[in-house]
This record gives structure tokens, C-alpha cells and sequence, in this order.
């Protein structure tokens, strides 16, 4: 019996890229301090806030329209920082940094703003495994949003610590760094 990337990863000491090309095409591959975690594609409640903080915030940033534009943001873009691999829900690049897209399926630039949508198969390895390396890297900000408590909490990189800087709940408005330009409901990303 042949087997999977994951014990594979184990055998070898520290996962590598391949390990993540041959994950199944249906899960979700990362590699966090040298080790392989895979996980199912997120359950419609997370997809929906994700998806729905995207509309939200793309059309002012990403485009201009209704705000200041300067900025790319992508839905789970696949981040090669030293030999960690990340795939947050949402990140973001301001322009300046990033005025054109790789050519590559990964990105080897930190972004200036991440963003996790927590779950329970994943909250442990967002909080714990995969902020420290957002630090790390100088991802300036970190939002993370919870569908099930329907909480946001964002936080700014000072000093390579995080600090806490907003925290919204239910239907309250948002309008946080690094995105304080416009104002909207976090309910909308429940419904």
C-alpha cells in the first residue's frame, strides 16, 4: 500500500513542496513549521464570509470604485514564505509592492494584510501555527473572522508583536486598518 504525502512527509523529516502537489486535489495543503496539514475545502458558512468579505472589500481597494483603490486582493493565494507554505482565505498587496502578479501559482512576497476565516479543523493551526509566521514575514495586518461566533478581530504587527486594534460582533460596522476608508456591516458577511 503506497503511502500518503503526509506519512510520506514523516518518513522524510520536513514536508517540501511536493508533498503539497500531491496532496488531493480537493483538500487544502500547507506546510507549517515542516509539516504537511491538509484539510477539506471550507464549509459554506466560512466560504460565505469569505467570499462575502471579499465583495466587500474588493471593488473600493482592488478597483477604485467607492474607494481608494491601490490594492490586489485574492481569495486563498498560495504563499511561499521561506519553506512555510500558507493558504489564508484572503490576502492582500498594496500595489506599490506588487504592481505585477507572478508568473508563478505561489507568491513569494509577504502580503500587507492576511486574513483567516476560522473553522474548527483549522482554528488551532491559524492561531497558533500560522500567525507567528505572518509576524515573522511583516505581514502588517491580520484580521481574523469567526462565521460561527460572528466576531472579527483585526490586529496590527508593532514591534514584531501583534496587538489588537478592532474587534467587531454580529451587525456591527467595520471600517479597521488597513482598509478604515470605508465602513460596513459585519453582518453582511453572514448573509
Amino acid at each position: 500500500m503506497a503511502a500518503s504525502a503526509s506519512e510520506a512527509a514523516l518518513v522524510r523529516g520536513r514536508a517540501t513542496y511536493q508533498d503539497v502537489l500531491d496532496a488531493p486535489a480537493h483538500q487544502v495543503a500547507e506546510i507549517v513549521d515542516g509539516t504537511l496539514h491538509t484539510h477539506p475545502r471550507p464549509a459554506p458558512a466560512h466560504g460565505e464570509a469569505s467570499s462575502n468579505l471579499g465583495f466587500e472589500l474588493g471593488p473600493p481597494f482592488g478597483r477604485g470604485r467607492g474607494g481608494p483603490g491601490g490594492w490586489r486582493i485574492l481569495d486563498e493565494p498560495e504563499l511561499h514564505l521561506g519553506e512555510d507554505i500558507l493558504v489564508p482565505d484572503l490576502a492582500g498587496w498594496r500595489r506599490e509592492r506588487m504592481p505585477e502578479l507572478p508568473a508563478t501559482a505561489y507568491f513569494t512576497l509577504a502580503p500587507d494584510w492576511a486574513c483567516e476565516v476560522l473553522s474548527p479543523s483549522t482554528r488551532r493551526l491559524d492561531l497558533q501555527g500560522k500567525r507567528p509566521i505572518y509576524a515573522r514575514e511583516g505581514v502588517a495586518h491580520l484580521w481574523l473572522v469567526d462565521p460561527t461566533d460572528r466576531t472579527l478581530e483585526a490586529f496590527e504587527l508593532r514591534d514584531a508583536e501583534w496587538v489588537l486594534i478592532a474587534c467587531a460582533k454580529d451587525d456591527e460596522p467595520v471600517s479597521v486598518r488597513p482598509f478604515d476608508a470605508i465602513t460596513f456591516s459585519l453582518g453582511d458577511l453572514w448573509t
